[in-house]
């Protein structure tokens, strides 16, 4: 189934371009929010403070940076800041390794820029990954890229999200069916997580490629239609796609609990591939066994 900056011209000036000094001093101000001064062993500095979480001479303390350099730092000038200062920042904030990466994006774009190249406007998926797709029997799987997007997708993937064949190119995207398509809401048991995971991951992709247009576009027309998207988008948190498990109500079979594996493909733009499936013997594992048995019939595109 189918489917740097101008010259003289700041990003921040640009409607199809994140800031990309707004993000970093975001992100380190929500971090340095998250922490008490208990939780890195210094004595709490009067009974009322006035801001949330560490101070910045606090968290310059931890880093053993001076407080007018990490102010700098946090106000968004990351230009010149060594790799050196940073991990001692991302240590003093007890940034995650992908918070950490995350960091380096954002104060160091130039270097970064090469790594993480923006993705072609149409992204392809190649011949053999569809033919991988197709001899997935019995499981659900798709391939995602940039932003998130639905790219390709088995039989059985269409059968438990829905035909996504059905949908105009703009809507296969996993934020905005998330955020924009009740049916979702439905789908999954646990949206408010699902929800947090589709930020997280969007915003880690903005880290890494804020020249994007279709990104800054997604985010504002997101930000325009969601308040629980506007929220969630302001804790700046992110995260890498991997593996877990989602609870799903189907309108045919019921509730699904099935266990989820994402392996990322390293020479196709940032695309990846996502496997859903359930513990043998399981009555998800025969909820399975039925979706397959009966397919993409006109009740489920009814219905999602």
């Amino acid at each position: 189934m189918d489917e740097n900056d101008a010259a003289g011209e700041p990003a921040a000036d640009r409607p199809d371009h994140l800031d990309r000094r707004a993000e970093l001093s975001e992100f380190l101000r929500t971090r340095r929010a998250r922490l008490k001064p208990e939780d890195v062993g210094l004595a709490s500095m009067g009974r009322h403070r006035r801001v949330p979480g560490l101070r910045r001479e606090e968290l310059a303390q931890l880093a053993g940076v001076s407080v007018a350099y990490y102010t700098r730092l946090e106000q968004g000038n990351g230009r010149n800041v060594s790799a050196e200062v940073l991990d001692a920042i991302a240590r003093a904030l007890r940034l995650s390794d992908t918070e950490h990466a995350h960091l380096v994006h954002l104060a160091s774009p130039t270097r970064q820029r090469r790594k993480h190249p923006a993705p072609k406007r149409q992204q392809q998926v190649r011949p053999a990954l569809r033919h991988l797709l197709e001899s997935l029997e019995g499981v659900p799987a798709y391939i995602g890229g940039a932003r998130s997007d639905i790219l390709a997708w088995n039989r059985m993937a269409a059968a438990l999200f829905g035909d996504w064949g059905r949908m105009p190119r703009a809507e296969r995207n996993w934020a905005r069916l998330t955020f924009l398509n009740p049916d979702y809401r439905e789908l999954f048991i646990d949206w408010d997580s699902k929800a947090t995971d589709m930020v997280s991951y969007l915003r880690l992709y903005a880290g890494r490629n804020p020249e994007d247009p279709e990104l800054s576009a997604l985010v504002g027309e997101l930000s325009v239609k969601s308040e629980e998207f506007r929220r969630l988008w302001a804790t700046h948190d992110v995260k890498e796609k991997g593996h877990g498990v989602k609870r799903m109500r189907h309108p045919l079979v019921g509730e699904l609990t099935l266990a989820y594996e994402t392996l990322h493909l390293p020479d196709d733009d940032g695309q990846f591939l996502s496997v859903y499936h359930a513990e043998p013997g399981s009555a998800s594992a025969e909820a399975l066994r039925l979706l397959a048995s009966w397919g993409v019939d006109d009740s489920v595109r009814a219905k999602l």
